[in-house]
């Protein structure tokens, strides 16, 4: 027993744990992240860049304030058209571009404008150093990669992590050590030697600042930043030796350039600081990509694999999709949304209801009937609770946040100063609307089922992929009347029925979990009886905003049939046609009214709907008429975006029968409280509005009486905004805010398009532009690199003629593409002089891409505020717009959902739990992860069923939600029943 204690110790003491996970691969290695050559880029560009001091800087600006002008309406354009808002930027982001194209065309534009050369920054050798050297990257990469491979296959490798390299990565790496050799040279030069510096000075000591006794002089230097730079320069950076140290590369290096007074006699056999520094990273990235793919070892230091698991469960995070970009012009998305909803429109609707098909299936015989619509387990349960919600599936932090609160088994918020607790909910009724935009199985696996999952898991044997075939599938194979778990029912929404309810049937009915709540649900619609003698009828209104003949015929005859006169009836429908029929000024659901008045005669208690994305509830104003239903109740708050309240704050009446508004969440003053926060400042060219603003009249006038690709995309533009204002208002107020919408658009078109042309003919003007030809980039460099990067070997020659040509001709044009500016320039040169008729089909499409590349960029974040600014009117001044308005904000904030409790008396308590700002920031649940989970209990029975909690806990939706409103609805008595006419014939 001493001897093995005795060995414990040392083992500790060796921590051989830690020297295990050297040796062997226990666990996944960051392989081909040159974290490290990242860091140093950084630091390196911080550091030359902070080299000169500020009053240098300062003298060295150029004063005109042309050219900062013009630098700050383009840096203002780009940030804008990738960025709108900082530090909340969406994501994506409504441009949907990658970050290259954004900075190829501001890298394009920048390196022309000449106040960073006044700085001693020349951009135009730093752009093409560094496509030079990048390219040159990639391809010595690719081919130590191809070479690698074969190794591998053969087996000269070990085969420990894998084998093929992330292309993305290697892009990665080769743009991190050009840019570091790009900002080594607009700092340091290619000086290879200076002729007459000493011998002693070559191999002075690299760290002589940090001496104790020359810590004055270093703090000295430190403070003249250029005399640190020289020497770090010259010393730390110092090239590795001359072509003649190193027989096997003297054909293949670069040289550096001379430094030295007066005339330098001969040429240098040094080798180029610019290519050590290259040579090096390379190295370094093959010796880390090598050791780690063939060992397992990192050149990080490993954890020990407690430690690692530990670092990994700190750093989990959701990966929680963001809301939908709805006014995103190139988000695929939306376009299959577009489609499916054509398709549906044109094929199902009228052709082919999926309801019929269901009908169809149910009338196999009467207990069959019974069992798929029909469910009544819940009716002998005691002290019953079950929650509402609906429009779920948008962005995943706030359709989370509110799966959490209905997941959790208590919640307790404050009502009246006093602790109210509120037990989870043993049905959960979802009113459409699972995931946006579209009904597709990614929508539905990532918008809907993983929130949920994360709330409440559903049982480890259960498995997604397979088809419920005999539903109910309770756990342990118990009957639905035992089963205590949460259970779920969905009927579905507008957005559900673009695909014919397709992905709906496959998700909802032929599944049995949605996380931890059981789905006994077989069709789209379902009827079931509570405890007290209450009943819910979940309609499906397809995209009809009606129910079918069949559905009718079902709750007709289950009224007549099974619900008593004592009675009380939910009815939940996606649609609320009460408010939407107000709004637009039309009738809809004529089958439901019917339905309620001619059927249930006053039993319906309380109408639920969703559609709407925000809480209101109506109750009626008591009068002598009857009334078929008793309150009206909107919350669509489950997850979507946000819509306002005070579009709505003027309706009071349906069918004859007065109601009043007793609650709206937001409030209507909420809701309504909108600022513009964009504000245009035009102190520039002051002193030419008058001639500016003459020229875009010339140009409307050019494009009304000459342009006929112009003038049609304007009538086009002008149709389309007439058919965008609601119907409900007159043909003329439609056709004047039309044509102001559209007035304000080519406006913005025009100014934009002459302040591009302005820029380039400024440019054109100092020589910055159209100085040759397209190729004057590739131009330039050629002569500066001959100049600085001396070639005696002829190396160049050597690697022209290996590739036949290609080796220039790629960086020729790949030059050429990134000078976008100039090519823009020459072509508009040509035009001016000779005509359009002068140039080719194919120079005016490169003129005019080129062009729209920057006008792109130029116009989006102007149109978003012209469209915005519209909006912004329309929603606040006209009511108009309500859910154009809103969808483009993408408000997740202000989530809800509604509890019920059917009490002891049989009356209907009515709780609306609200969550006024949702987290964006979630982190691991230390209580979940903490708590032990058996292998065979069910989620629902533990006391942190959740994953994940907020990562600032005081901003969790457990501790900040509150009840927005609470009333209680009366059993029905006879009293509440019309005694108009008995129970009709169906109909």
């Amino acid at each position: 027993m001493g001897s093995s204690k005795q060995s414990a110790g040392i083992l500790d003491t060796l921590k051989m744990e830690r020297v295990r996970t050297i040796l062997t691969h226990t666990y996944p290695y960051p392989h081909e992240h040159s974290r490290h050559a990242v860091i140093a880029v950084v630091v390196g560009c911080l550091f030359f860049i902070s080299s000169d001091n500020i009053h240098t800087l300062v003298e060295k600006l150029d004063k005109n304030v042309k050219w900062w002008s013009m630098y700050a309406c383009l840096f203002g354009f780009f940030y804008f058209f990738s960025s709108p808002f900082i530090g909340k930027t969406f994501k994506p982001s409504y441009s949907n571009f990658s970050r290259w194209y954004i900075a190829w065309i501001l890298v394009a534009a920048v390196y022309h404008l000449p106040s960073f050369q006044s700085m001693g920054v020349d951009m135009r050798m730093n752009l093409s150093l560094f496509l030079t050297i990048y390219l040159s990257s990639i391809l010595f990469l690719l081919v130590f990669h191809i070479i690698f491979l074969g190794l591998w296959y053969i087996g000269f490798v070990s085969r420990v992590a894998g084998k093929r390299p992330e292309i993305l990565t290697i892009l990665q790496n080769c743009a991190v050590l050009s840019v570091a050799c790009c900002v080594f040279y607009s700092h340091c030069g290619n000086r290879a030697m200076l002729r007459e510096r000493p011998l002693d000075r070559r191999n002075s000591n690299w760290f002589s600042f940090w001496k104790k006794e020359e810590r004055n002089t270093w703090l000295a230097k430190f403070l003249r930043m250029n005399e640190l730079k020289d020497q770090v320069c010259s010393s730390w950076f110092a090239p590795v030796g001359s072509a003649s140290d190193y027989p096997l590369l003297s054909k293949w290096v670069i040289y550096g350039e001379i430094a030295c007074n007066g005339s330098c006699p001969g040429s240098s056999d040094e080798i180029s600081p610019i290519y050590s520094l290259w040579a090096t990273f390379i190295g370094l990235y093959i010796a880390n990509y090598v050791v780690e793919r063939s060992t397992g070892w990192a050149l990080t230091h490993p954890l020990s694999v407690k430690e690692y698991e530990k670092l990994k469960k700190k750093q989990m995070k959701p990966d929680f999709l963001d809301m939908v970009p709805w006014y995103s012009g190139t988000s695929a998305d939306l376009f299959k949304t577009v489609f499916d909803l054509l398709v549906s429109v044109t094929v199902f609707v009228g052709r082919f209801d999926m309801r019929m098909m269901q009908a169809a299936m149910s009338r196999v015989s009467d207990g069959n009937h019974q069992d798929d619509l029909l469910y009544d387990h819940f009716s002998e349960k005691d002290d019953f609770w079950f929650d509402f919600m609906a429009d779920t599936g948008d962005g995943g932090n706030s359709s989370y946040a509110v799966a959490r609160l209905l997941a959790k088994p208590f919640i307790r918020t404050l009502k009246d100063d006093s602790e109210l607790t509120l037990p989870r909910g043993n049905l959960l009724i979802i009113g459409g609307d699972l995931a946006y935009p579209n009904p597709s199985a990614f929508t539905y696996e990532r918008r809907l089922f993983v929130p949920f999952e994360y709330a409440l898991q559903p049982p480890p044997w259960y498995k997604a992929e397979q088809i419920a075939v005999n539903k109910p599938e309770v756990p342990f194979g118990a009957q639905l009347k035992q089963y205590n778990g949460p259970q779920c029912f969905v009927i579905p929404g507008n957005h559900d029925w673009f695909d014919g309810l397709q992905t709906f049937m496959r998700y909802i009915c032929h599944r049995s979990w949605l996380g931890g709540w059981l789905m006994p649900q077989k069709k789209s619609y379902f009827a079931l009886q509570l405890p007290k003698r209450w009943w819910v009828f979940g309609l499906d209104l397809a995209l009809h905003g009606d129910i079918d003949v069949y559905q009718f015929k079902f709750f007709s005859e289950l009224i007549t049939e099974k619900v008593q006169d004592d009675d009380s009836v939910i009815i939940i429908t996606h649609e609320p046609n009460w408010l939407t029929d107000w709004y637009w000024n039309d009738v809809t659901g004529k089958n439901i009214s019917h339905l309620i008045s001619d059927y249930l005669r006053g039993r319906c208690k309380l109408r639920m709907a969703g559609d709407l994305h925000h809480y209101m509830r109506h109750s009626h104003v008591k009068s002598d008429g009857p009334v078929h239903i008793h309150h009206l109740l909107v919350n669509g708050c489950g997850g979507a975006f946000l819509h306002p309240t005070h579009v709505f704050s003027k309706f009071n009446k349906l069918d004859e029968v007065s109601y009043e508004c007793k609650a709206a969440y937001p409030s209507f003053e909420d809701s309504s409280r909108c600022e513009l926060n964009h504000i245009l400042q035009d102190d520039t060219f002051s002193g030419h509005i008058k001639s500016f603003l003459g020229t875009v009249w010339n140009g409307f006038i050019y494009i009304l009486q000459h342009s006929c690709v112009s003038l049609a995309g304007a009538i086009l533009l002008l149709i389309a905004a007439y058919s965008f204002v609601p119907p409900k208002l007159s043909r003329k107020k439609r056709a004047i805010i039309g044509v102001l919408h559209v007035s304000a658009h080519l406006a913005a078109a025009l100014i934009l398009m002459l302040l591009l042309e302005i820029g380039v003919e400024i440019c054109i003007q100092h020589k910055l532009l159209a100085t040759s030809g397209y190729h004057t980039l590739y131009q330039w460099y050629r002569s500066v690199e001959s100049e600085h990067f001396p070639d005696p070997t002829g190396l160049r020659a050597r690697i022209e003629q290996w590739t036949f040509g290609l080796y220039p001709a790629c960086i020729k044009y790949l030059m050429s593409a990134f000078d976008v500016p100039e090519v823009m320039a020459v072509s508009r040169n040509n035009i001016c002089q000779n005509g359009l008729e002068s140039i080719s089909r194919g120079g005016a499409v490169i003129y005019y891409a080129s062009v729209f590349l920057y006008f792109w960029v130029f116009s989006t974040p102007v149109v978003s505020l012209v469209f915005g600014s519209y909006l912004y009117i329309c929603i606040n001044w006209l009511h108009l717009h309500f859910d154009e308005a809103f969808s483009s904000l993408r408000i997740a904030n202000y989530k809800s959902f509604t509890r019920f409790h059917i009490n002891s008396d049989g009356d209907l308590e009515v709780y609306t739990l609200a969550v006024d700002k949702v987290p964006k920031e979630w982190k691991l649940d230390p209580d979940w992860d903490g708590e032990t989970k058996h292998p065979h209990e069910l989620s629902h029975l533990r006391r942190f069923p959740s994953k994940w909690r907020a990562a600032i806990a005081h901003l969790d939706p457990v501790h900040t939600v509150k009840i927005v409103d609470h009333f209680v609805i009366g059993r029905t008595d006879k009293n509440d029943c019309a005694t108009t006419a008995p129970n009709g014939p169906v109909q």
